[in-house]
């Protein structure tokens, strides 16, 4: 087996590949039942219905402060004709909650009451029967049903049981998920320092997350230790596995078509594959099997993957055990803020940042590498783009399924354009001083950020445009791109921008001439970018032609990416900004020190989102956690300057 690679030739789509999956185990060995007490339930599926002991209340109860009465003997009072009544034979003070006097069947509450003396009060309104009055059993009556079976027990549940007299219930197992990572390169994060981690090492942290979702819907997990990529090994840790107490057995990474990757194998040698391979991105390698009746799955190794494949396959299957529907997602429309290209065959899930601007809520596409975990985090909602799809076009609506409580995307502050690292601190200011806010940047370079504006797609887009005939900032590019769009400009920082090289210049890099060489590759910004259109006017200035250059085609699309680039070794010099050579303990050779501004369409600026970004762009904590960063100058920051 070992060697072997797996060509997808019979991929299932998602929705055929999860009916086989939870058709294969429909009949799957019921769940072992517990008895817990009540509080202990919350979370829980109950195994049976549960029905009430007592009643609640289990007395007539007062449910005002006042005085009780009988009704009938109050009728045809009124304000003309009042009536006195003796306390303690025709009527008992009495507050909420306190069992009803026998013979009394009402309150007047104590505001209605005039207190003559001691012993006698006047009332001017009649009562009518059980005025507030809580009756036995209002609420729960003894015997009846309080919750059926296979009902979820949350928090506000256990009042109603305990209400009911009702202590302690029987509760379905939580299903029990063993979770084995392989892969030669794992390392264990619990016991690995920072300082041990070199190429080719990757920290465990897949069945971490897993394990946690596991939790997080009514299960629980076994961490396995980490399996080397030898079949062998994995075959014993599933066989073992399979032969322990866990209902499904999660085989992490190794569900793909290389000669490393054993997961379909094994299962294959020790019971049956039921689908390897579904037309769904991410997710695509999964493997879905069946050992000693007993569910095994191949999870993707890519973090992105795994989580997609864990929605989409192990929560229904969870669910299904459970007797459980799962919670579906609200779906709202939204509009792409650019076109997003898909392959047909294959259905997409793609992960967007959403905010309301104007009218709209709007979604920036995230990166939408399977290995790209932040692009999970910072995801608020997921558009599906179906098999027969190519993509979907800008500006026009589609569905989008929300991550977030929708309240949290209509506080969302869309911030389009250049990259900054002064955006990150800016969001964290922003949640701290007003924490409804949250600010959602998308780097598509300041051109992408005033094209944005003029498609009414954002809030501010970040922008460093120089223009190359008089040396001002911005200014010149506003008036060519938004001509029938009011906005204001307001300055956030100068920063200073140049060469990011290796740590120590192995390369002696002294300048932008030097990108010539044939010993130096380079890494640019996209198209568009205030730092690349910096970069051609210095070209330019130095009759340099950009074909010369070795890398000039490859672009980032921040500050950071071109950083990571060099300090991986991919490339040897890129042009960034220095908080970002710093960042990463990079060497930085000046080039220029450069203004960096937020364009903001008048529309919203006087919202409260953008005032609050002003106060705290003008203060002094802002600026100084700036000018912690290196390479910014705070002196004008704040000013409008349109």
């Amino acid at each position: 087996m070992k060697g072997k690679r797996h060509v997808y030739l019979k991929m299932k789509t998602r929705d055929e590949a999860r009916k086989i999956l939870l058709e294969q185990f429909s009949s799957f060995h019921e769940l072992q039942v517990e008895e817990v007490s009540s509080p202990d339930a919350v979370g829980r599926v109950l195994d049976e219905p549960v029905f009430a002991r007592l009643s609640s209340p289990n007395y007539h109860a007062a449910a005002m402060d006042g005085v009780a009465v009988a009704a009938e003997a109050t009728f045809g009072v009124n304000d003309a004709r009042p009536k006195q009544l003796v306390v303690g034979k025709d009527t008992f003070f009495i507050n909420t909650g306190q069992i009803m006097p026998e013979g009394t069947n009402a309150v007047v509450m104590i505001e209605n009451v005039q207190v003559l003396d001691e012993t006698t009060i006047q009332i001017e309104s009649a009562a009518f029967p059980w005025q507030h009055v809580r009756k036995m059993g209002e609420d729960i009556v003894a015997t009846e049903l309080i919750f059926p079976q296979n009902h979820l027990v949350t928090p506000t549940c256990l009042g109603a049981l305990l209400s009911g007299g009702v202590f302690s219930v029987h509760v379905k197992e939580r299903p029990r998920v063993l979770i084995i990572p392989t892969g030669s390169e794992l390392v264990d994060w619990t016991r690995v320092s920072l300082d041990e981690i070199r190429p080719g090492v990757v920290l465990e942290t897949n069945s971490w997350v897993l394990g946690k979702l596991v939790e997080a819907n009514g299960g629980t997990w076994i961490q396995h230790g980490m399996v080397p990529d030898k079949y062998e090994l994995i075959r014993e840790s599933v066989k073992q596995g399979v032969k322990g107490d866990a209902h499904i057995i999660l085989v992490l990474a190794g569900s793909s078509a290389g000669s490393e990757d054993h997961t379909a194998n094994v299962i294959q040698e020790l019971g049956e594959v039921l689908v390897h391979g579904v037309t769904l991105m991410p997710g695509k390698p999964v493997v879905l099997g069946a050992v000693m009746d007993k569910p095994v799955i191949g999870v993707p190794g890519y973090p992105v993957s795994s989580i997609v494949t864990f929605d989409e396959f192990i929560r229904p299957l969870l669910c299904q055990m459970l007797r459980q529907t799962g919670t579906p997602r609200t779906i709202i429309p939204v509009v792409p803020t650019r076109k997003i290209a898909s392959r047909l065959g294959i259905e997409e899930l793609v992960r967007v940042k959403l905010g309301r601007v104007g009218a709209n809520i709007v979604a920036t596409p995230l990166p939408r590498g399977a290995g790209s975990i932040t692009s999970f985090t910072e995801a608020d909602g997921i558009i599906r783009i179906p098999n027969e799809v190519e993509g979907v076009r800008a500006n026009e609506p589609v569905a989008a399924e929300l991550l977030r409580p929708e309240s949290a995307i209509e506080d969302t502050i869309v911030v389009v354009g250049s990259h900054d690292n002064s955006l990150d601190i800016l969001a964290d200011a922003i949640k701290a001083r007003n924490y409804r806010f949250t600010l959602s940047s998308s780097h598509v370079g300041s051109t992408g950020g005033l094209m944005a504006i003029k498609a009414g797609v954002c809030h501010m887009a970040g922008s460093h445009l120089l223009d190359t005939e008089d040396g001002s900032y911005n200014l010149s590019y506003i008036k060519r791109y938004l001509p029938d769009v009011p906005v204001r400009m307001v300055h956030l920082v100068f920063r200073d921008q140049g060469l990011i090289v290796q740590r120590g210049n192995p390369k002696q890099v002294k300048g932008i001439a030097d990108l010539v060489r044939n010993d130096i590759v380079f890494i640019n910004r996209q198209g568009g970018s205030g730092t690349r259109i910096l970069l051609d006017y210095r070209l330019k200035e130095l009759s340099i032609e950009p074909s010369g250059i070795r890398g000039y085609g490859t672009e980032e699309f921040t500050h950071m990416a071109v950083a990571v680039a060099v300090l991986s070794g991919a490339a040897d010099a890129g042009l960034g900004i220095y908080a970002a050579a710093q960042a990463l303990d990079l060497d930085f050779i000046p080039v220029v020190t450069e203004q960096y501004d937020l364009v903001i369409p008048t529309a919203y600026f006087e919202t409260e989102k953008i005032q609050t970004v002003l106060d705290i762009i003008r203060s002094a904590d802002f600026k100084r956690r700036l000018e912690t960063l290196g390479g910014y100058h705070t002196e004008r920051t704040g000013e409008i300057l349109l």
